[in-house]
């Protein structure tokens, strides 16, 4: 029997559910210039304003992990993101900072859910050697979200103003968590024929989804205490969150670069200013199709894994050199490949896959998640307070660089083997 292909489906919607958080979650980086005149906000306030996204974002790491373990994907899924989707809508009502910032609550909050799911989505529906390239399809929606629509986004805030990017987007998200919730469901709750599921399992895959006989381990204390202290789930925490501080920095204030510190305006640009984003969008299918190619021709998920995310985190500390050039082409061009590291560095979630314990995949997620995300509460107030201080991004890109480099040495050093954390 000819295995079906109903795991592509799957991956269709969390594909478009991770474009759409992606865009909710970093609209604001598009708003910020109107918003703040509107709203006479300094550097440094809006720096606390888009840090409080990851404030709640991080706390509800554990939590929203351990609730995916206990309710199941599909109701998890899709009640986040309704919920995240309506509070990006509140964006949109706000008349000062307390409303932003509130909302960025709300939002972290919401969100706090989806990758964690994603995570689990990955062990249940696919083989090791297809979750890298699948994680590289479904992390594209975090780059494509704003490359390919920042020019919209732009057109729409140049005539409609800032507030319509949030009404509009949040209608959108509203909309699909009503069709997540229809379309999804585990490997043997769905039409996905018996050699679709005996291919799963055999790569690795956990086709009895949370109704398997094993079942969760029950949250406690001191399996967070063991989860953090294995070398794995630390290694790839600390490089996690280096490669995550510089997707913050595009998803905040890179707009804000180009515009203030650059002089160059959405309108006027193009399709200029997108360049950055589709470059991390290759970087991430090519991370993705390079590392499962790696495993299949050395067998070795330690160099298949480490290999892409190793020079990704190199290319992210090419950043700093923009900090010494005058034209803006060649700072397009190098924060470009910049961003197309993080890209290829984008594989810390299938790494978490191939290394959580089954038994604790939503805690285990959550908890990676949890650290990764500081990097969006640390980085954007490091770099308000940065430009505040100076006037210049100077050392906000010198900041980013230098996290490309400790995320190098996280991986070769602290890592070790990729190799599944086993719980006794």
């Amino acid at each position: 029997m000819k295995p079906t292909t109903k795991r592509l489906t799957v991956l269709a919607l969390i594909s478009t559910a991770t474009l759409i958080n992606y865009l909710d979650r970093s609209v604001m980086g598009v708003a910020k210039p109107e918003l703040v005149r509107e709203l006479h906000i300094t550097p440094e306030v809006m720096g606390l304003i888009f840090s409080a996204f990851s404030w709640t974002y991080a706390l509800a790491q554990i939590p929203g992990g351990y609730v995916l373990d206990r309710l199941g994907t599909r109701l998890t899924y899709a009640l986040s993101l309704g919920l995240w989707s309506a509070m990006t809508a509140l964006h949109g009502l706000a008349t000062g900072v307390a409303g932003l910032v509130s909302a960025r609550l709300a939002l972290g909050l919401a969100e706090a859910p989806c990758f964690p799911a994603n995570s689990r989505v990955l062990s249940t529906w696919f083989p090791q050697n297809e979750r890298a390239k699948a994680t590289g399809v479904y992390t594209v929606g975090e780059y494509i979200g704003l490359g390919l629509l920042i020019p919209v986004l732009g057109w729409m805030l140049a005539h409609y103003g800032w507030r319509s990017l949030f009404f509009v987007v949040g209608a959108l998200g509203i909309a699909f968590a009503f069709l997540f919730h229809r379309l999804y469901r585990e490997p043997q709750d769905s039409n996905a024929n018996q050699a679709e599921i005996d291919l799963i399992a055999a790569g690795g895959g956990f086709s009895g989804g949370i109704s398997s006989s094993s079942g969760p381990i029950a949250f406690s204390w001191a399996n967070v205490r063991r989860l953090v202290t294995t070398r794995q789930i630390a290694g790839a925490s600390i490089g996690q969150f280096c490669s995550n501080s510089t997707l913050v920095f595009f998803l905040t204030w890179f707009p804000s670069y180009l515009a203030e510190e650059r002089g160059m305006t959405f309108i006027k640009s193009g399709w200029l200013v997108s360049l950055p984003y589709i470059a991390a969008a290759a970087g991430v299918m090519l991370g993705g199709v390079f590392s499962d190619w790696l495993i299949r021709a050395t067998g070795s998920p330690t160099i298949g894994r480490k290999v892409p995310i190793i020079a990704g985190l190199l290319l992210c500390a090419s950043m700093v050199s923009a900090n010494y050039m005058d034209s803006n082409n060649a700072v397009i061009a190098v924060m470009s490949l910049a961003f197309f590291g993080q890209g290829l560095a984008g594989l810390g979630w299938t790494l978490l896959s191939d290394v959580a314990p089954k038994e604790m995949m939503g805690l285990t997620a959550g908890l990676f998640n949890f650290f990764t995300n500081m990097a969006g509460i640390i980085t954007p107030l490091v770099v308000g307070f940065a430009v505040g201080a100076t006037g210049s991004f100077y050392g906000a890109l010198a900041y980013i660089g230098a996290l490309g480099i400790i995320g190098t040495l996280a991986y070769l050093i602290v890592l070790g083997p990729v190799e599944r954390v086993k719980i006794d």
